[in-house]
């Protein structure tokens, strides 16, 4: 088996490459199992260069031409399919361990899209969609993935923010809101009481709630006008994981839900920026 050079051979050579040399170095890096299954002039098209440019590439970086560096690509992709028999081989391999991680990512991923709830998870799409403004309020070991989430919704053309589980700042969101807004809570440790405090004090200003709790016994869950569970307790090492890929879901409903207010709001984006850059 070759030695696969190709990817540390791109890399120090990138600078002082050409705006076509870097187009196509930076595409082999990025997809590598694309280009292992093109030929020279559809990766030439690809990239938007001649086939004659991919030729001069490969050469530049000391191979004979472009079926020679293709074929350490080959390997490398090869390499990836073979992985797994090879941890196998070595099950105390970092490979395998990381292998392992992964395996089990993967296992929750599975488990929490066999076991949501259309139901709920349509009706936190439609309140979202029809709120003045989303105050999310969430556990401290997934404040990263909710920040993430309303960011989210922020470039959808939401208005959204998330609030620490203080009291304080609970105290402040809510005072400062509306029967308009909508309260989302994420509850998945039940060890945050603030966050049923603050959904029962949503509820007296009459503003619509939701829920994200990690079992239905939660308190927050008796709270909530709509409950979403996400049976957290069997997967408390990638919380933070089913978090960000449940809110990637409930972000790309909200897309395809209200996707003319979508492209209407990415149209400002974009003509706001244009304006910004003539200002400089």
């Amino acid at each position: 088996m070759s030695a696969i050079n190709y990817p540390d051979k791109i890399r120090e050579a990138r600078p002082k490459l050409s705006k076509s040399f870097k187009r196509l170095a930076d595409y082999i890096l990025d997809s590598y199992i694309q280009a292992a299954l093109m030929t020279a002039s559809e990766l030439a098209h690809e990239v938007d260069v001649d086939a004659a440019t991919v030729v001069r590439f490969a050469q530049a970086l000391g191979y004979t031409g472009f079926p020679e560096l293709q074929d350490e690509i080959k390997q490398r992709v090869l390499d990836d399919l073979h992985i797994r028999p090879q941890e196998e081989k070595e099950p105390e391999s970092i490979a395998a361990h990381a292998d392992q991680t992964l395996g089990q990512i993967s296992d929750a991923l599975e488990r929490s899209k066999r076991l949501l709830d259309p139901t709920a998870f349509e009706e936190i799409v439609t309140a979202i969609g029809q709120a003045k403004q989303v105050l999310i309020m969430a556990d401290p070991g997934v404040q990263a993935a909710a920040q993430r989430f309303a960011f989210l919704l922020e470039t959808q053309g939401h208005v959204a923010k998330v609030v620490r589980p203080e009291e304080g700042s609970l105290a402040q969101a809510l005072a400062a809101g509306s029967a308009e807004d909508f309260v989302l809570a994420i509850d998945i440790s039940g060890e945050t009481p603030l966050i049923s405090a603050a959904l029962a004090q949503a509820k007296a200003f009459e503003m619509n709630t939701a829920a994200i709790v990690g079992a239905a016994s939660y308190a927050s869950a008796r709270m909530a006008a709509i409950v979403f569970e996400i049976q957290y307790q069997e997967q408390t090492q990638v919380g933070d994981v089913i978090m960000a890929a449940i809110f990637e879901a409930l972000g790309s409903a909200l897309r395809w839900q209200d996707l003319n207010n979508y492209e209407e709001h990415l149209a400002k984006v974009h003509k706001a920026r244009r304006r910004l850059a003539r200002s400089k």
